[in-house]
């Protein structure tokens, strides 16, 4: 064979799946030649070559450290998957992360891959990327997975030039889809993507999907490979090898597959009953309001935007009776006290079984989000059950506001579409709200959404609440852009759950009288769309 590429690692850690005609050097100096295993990983015969040896002991490394669980795992997509991949563990195991590093460069190599500088996918991958940029003295970038608002504002960060071929460096390919999101911004600064390294394909459709785009795949494990080393050494049984495998083949999601990419839900009633869901919630401020709601009988929620902390109480001693939760703006009060207006709010609610919403719309970076939602002149998260945000700053502000809430059981609702005329919340926005709060499913309870029933693809976990603004009794607006829906429309046509309503109840001449009424009606549309499921 000829001699090897001067970045091929000289240790025993390496790759045990080269390519043919591939360089492969092993600890004791001699090479081998081994080809490509096909769907399932056959059981090396007892003369097989240390490099096979050495795959074997990483993906029996892998399953020691939990990195490869078996059990029923909610993914990202919302499908319910038998198999988990979590490489993130392997930060913990600084053997193990470099083993990884060896068989991801070793791969490159043998593929003939050819580049000038590397970029880890946040978050997993980039300890992976340094690893391997340190042991090979290769330069690398860094994409920004939350561009900041200040200082240069760049989604890479790194010394490159226009012109330079960057390889992708990511723990694991599915549907290819993480990939190209960091693809588009390393093309943007005139970087040339070629290559793209993994240590584990799932065998998905991720190569078919990148290969479509002109991206050349080099993956150190296959799912199925896996499946076989672990059925050899006992770790895993027929049954769970079979359920992964039907998996893999079911959902599909490389181009022109024919099976759906997520693959949709099993089929449910158009309206669960609040205490079924509630059942189901992940969230455990989503399951109070859920069983709120069902044990008072009541959707109602008021947005009480009235101009002082005092009249929001006695606002608030009206209608407690006839709502599931109050929405606050508190930074209106100027009476605001922060010693005794929780203390007061907090006791209404006990006193009326209700939950307390602070509508602070939260739209900044995670460290500043953490600091205004824990401390403060209101120390919102030591009186309200849930608040909201915008995902514009990116996930790093659900992970902000949940370092906080999540330790008191607090909850966060997404902005994922406002009642507004001529809102922007729409679309890809929108979508990229619903996969957010996928991906925090004890936190995220729910989304401020307006028509839920029409957003495209797989519908949110039923645990999680809509709740739709901008209700009243006729249909109409004001002269300010603010667009009203009836309850009937937001219950039952836009598949809502919480109907919010400000001035037709904090208004009304009678606001306890008000609320009732609209806490009749909100229900009744209930019901009857439950009845029509």
């Amino acid at each position: 064979p000829p001699p090897p590429s001067p970045g091929t690692p000289k240790t025993a850690g390496a790759l045990s799946r080269t390519r043919s005609r591939a360089p492969v050097v092993a600890s004791n100096k001699r090479s081998a030649r081994s080809t490509r295993a096909s769907a399932v990983a056959s059981t090396p015969p007892p003369s097989a070559p240390p490099m096979a040896k050495a795959t074997e002991e990483l993906i029996l490394a892998l399953h020691e450290v939990e990195a490869v669980k078996f059990g029923e795992f909610k993914l990202k997509s919302g499908l319910i998957s038998p198999i988990y991949v979590d490489l993130r563990v392997i930060v913990s195991y600084p053997e193990l992360m470099q083993k990884v590093a060896d068989a991801m460069w070793e791969v490159l190599m043998a593929g003939g891959a050819e580049f000038d500088i590397m970029c880890g996918v946040p978050y997993t991958a980039l300890p992976i990327a340094t690893a391997m940029s340190l042991t090979h003295k290769r330069p690398m970038c860094m994409r920004r997975k939350e561009v900041k608002d200040y200082g240069t504002k760049k989604a890479i960060e790194g010394a490159y030039k226009p012109g330079q071929t960057c390889l992708i460096v990511e723990d694991l390919v599915t549907s290819g889809m993480s990939v190209m999101e960091t693809v588009d911004p390393l093309q943007a600064e005139g970087l040339a993507v070629k290559d793209v390294v993994v240590l584990i394909d799932r065998e998905q459709g991720g190569p078919e999907r990148l290969a479509s785009n002109s991206l050349k795949l080099h993956a150190v494990l296959r799912i199925t490979e896996m499946l076989g080393v672990l059925s050899k050494h006992n770790k895993v049984s027929d049954e769970v090898v079979a359920s992964v495998k039907a998996f893999i083949a079911a959902n599909q999601t490389g181009p022109g597959s024919s099976a759906p990419a997520p693959a949709p839900a099993p089929a449910a009633p158009a309206r669960l009953r609040y205490e079924e869901r509630a059942a189901m919630a992940q969230c455990a401020c989503a399951k109070r309001l859920l069983e709120c709601m069902a044990r008072k009988e009541t959707n109602l929620c008021v947005a009480a935007d009235v101009n002082t902390a005092a009249e929001l109480l006695a606002v608030a001693d009206a209608i407690g009776p006839h709502i599931c939760c109050l929405k606050t703006h508190v930074d209106i009060y100027p009476d605001f006290d922060a010693a005794t207006f929780g203390p007061a709010l907090a006791a209404l609610a006990e006193k009326h079984d209700f939950l307390i919403f602070e509508d602070r719309k939260f739209a900044d970076i995670g460290n500043t989000v953490t600091m205004q939602y824990a401390s403060g002149v209101h120390k919102i998260a030591d009186w309200s059950d849930f608040t909201n945000a915008h995902i514009v700053p990116g996930p790093g502000i659900i992970d902000g506001l949940k370092q906080v809430g999540l330790p008191k059981e607090r909850g966060l609702l997404l902005l994922a579409e406002m009642s507004s005329s001529g809102t922007m919340a729409t679309g890809d926005y929108t979508a990229k709200a619903a996969a957010l709060a996928a991906e925090h499913p004890d936190f995220v309870m729910g989304f401020i959404s307006v028509s839920p029933a029409q957003w495209p693809g797989a519908k949110p976990h039923p645990g999680l609440v809509q709740m739709t603004p901008g209700v009243q009794l006729e249909k109409g607006g004001d002269n300010l852009g603010q667009q009203y829906n009836t309850p009937q429309s937001v219950i039952q046509e836009r598949g809502s759950d919480v109907i919010i309503v400000g001035r037709g109840v904090y208004k009304a001449a009678d606001p306890s009288k008000a609320a009732a009424e609209y806490r009749q009606v909100g229900w009744q549309a209930y019901l009857d769309h439950v009845k029509q499921s």
